[in-house]
């Protein structure tokens, strides 16, 4: 008996046929880790933890490494929470060319936010997308001096170093579990990790740039375990004359009270050899610089920390510029500064001895000068004391009081007290 033929082979046929078509797909299909003609430095942000109703600006650079022009007709973002400045569309990058872009984040609502920020161009990936994140929260449990670095100009083969200064807010410890930093050229060295922070603690975090080309970067240093972010920006030069740059390049006191005085730390950095400043300015005489004797040198790669103070003297917000001449490329450099002025309430408080008489209360009296006097009372006070909330900041004012009886008969003044409100 003879059995059926098998089909083995023209299955085994069919098979080779098939994987030959398989090979020639697979050899004629495009390579999918080719580089996209446009690219970003960073290749993504992370903004950390950021109040709700503040904002975080962070400095991209965008790399034309294409040999063509590329032309970018439009920017849109993902999500309204981030948003782009910096840039004028359309805008031509040439190739080799670099562009930096200033992103934002201004969170509206509490929670984490994901979003992407597209590019549209021209190249060869026409839609380049940039990935953010960043948090939304009602309020940060730590808090950083300054609050963002910029380190100007430094000199390609060189470095400059900046500190900021991390402090709990919160009233809980913190822990600092660790240090993320994104962005070419930079570094952080600090305190061994992790680190916990009681309330009102600080530790101090270096900064270093050491760009490895010439042109614009920007990063940030992550502090893990707190979710805050340091933006940093810093410029890359072939220049061998020295470069200035304050950090930060804007000061922000807050309010301050009329007549009270706050100071903040400004750091100067040189890069690219050495800078002598020979003198300081300021543009208004509610700011001014202590702690500082000039001529001063400051050694390439190196910063001398100044004390900028503020001293209010008239309510209101009161803006300014520092200006630092030096030897360097820009013989002047700036910081701006401002500050809310206040007047702060004060209240006088009274007391007297009540009088041996029958008496049925007492009415208080004020002047600026002795023996001349106003009633500041609207009725008798049954009391021995009394508070007078409607003094001014700077003035010096004289009370005394008088008893009254039944019979609505007055006594003459007290021994009149001088009180000097600051």
């Amino acid at each position: 008996m003879r059995l059926p033929q098998s089909s083995s082979r023209r299955l085994s046929v069919s098979s080779f046929f098939i994987l030959i078509i398989t090979l020639l797909t697979f050899c004629v299909s495009p390579s999918f880790g080719a580089q996209t003609q446009l690219q970003f430095s960073p290749a993504s942000l992370k903004f950390g933890w950021v109040t709700i109703g503040q904002s975080e600006t962070q400095l991209i650079t965008l790399t034309n490494t294409g040999q063509t022009s590329v032309t970018v007709s439009a920017i849109t973002a993902g999500d309204a929470e981030f948003s782009v400045s910096g840039l004028t569309l359309p805008l031509v990058i040439a190739a080799a060319q670099t562009v930096s872009v200033n992103v934002t984040f201004s969170p509206t609502q509490k929670g984490w936010s994901r979003g992407t920020i597209t590019f549209t161009n021209n190249s060869s990936n026409p839609n380049l997308g940039l990935t953010v994140v960043g948090t939304g929260v009602t309020s940060e449990s730590v808090s950083a001096a300054p609050t963002n670095l910029s380190f100007g100009q430094v000199g390609v083969g060189s470095s400059a170093t900046l500190p900021v200064v991390v402090t709990n807010t919160a009233s809980w410890k913190v822990t600092l579990s660790g240090i993320q930093v994104t962005g070419s050229g930079y570094s952080a060295s600090g305190p061994n990790l992790p680190v916990v922070l009681n309330p009102g603690q600080s530790v101090s975090v270096n900064v270093a740039f050491a760009p490895q080309s010439a042109g614009a970067s920007g990063g940030s240093v992550l502090m893990s375990g707190t979710g805050l972010n340091v933006p940093l920006a810093g410029t890359g030069t072939n220049s061998t004359t020295g470069q200035l740059s304050v950090s930060p390049t804007t000061m922000n006191f807050g309010s301050v009270d009329v007549g009270s005085s706050t100071t903040l730390p400004a750091n100067l950095v040189a890069s690219g050899g050495s800078v002598t400043i020979s003198s300081a300015s300021s543009s208004s005489s509610q700011y001014s610089i202590a702690g500082a004797s000039f001529p001063m040198t400051v050694n390439a790669g190196q910063s001398v920390a100044v004390n900028v103070v503020f001293a209010p003297t008239a309510n209101g917000t009161a803006t300014g510029t520092l200006t630092f001449n030096s030897n360097a490329s820009t013989a002047k450099t700036t910081e701006a500064v401002t500050g809310t002025a206040i007047t702060p309430p004060y209240t006088v408080s009274l007391s007297w001895t009540g009088s041996s008489s029958s008496v049925v209360g007492y009415n208080v009296y004020r002047g600026t000068t002795a023996g001349s006097y106003s009633k500041i009372n609207s009725a008798l006070d049954a009391n021995t004391s009394y508070s007078d909330s409607t003094v001014t900041s700077g003035v010096t004012y004289y009370y005394a009081a008088t008893a009254v009886n039944s019979s609505g008969e007055e006594s003459s003044y007290s021994t009149p007290v001088q009180v000097a409100v600051p």
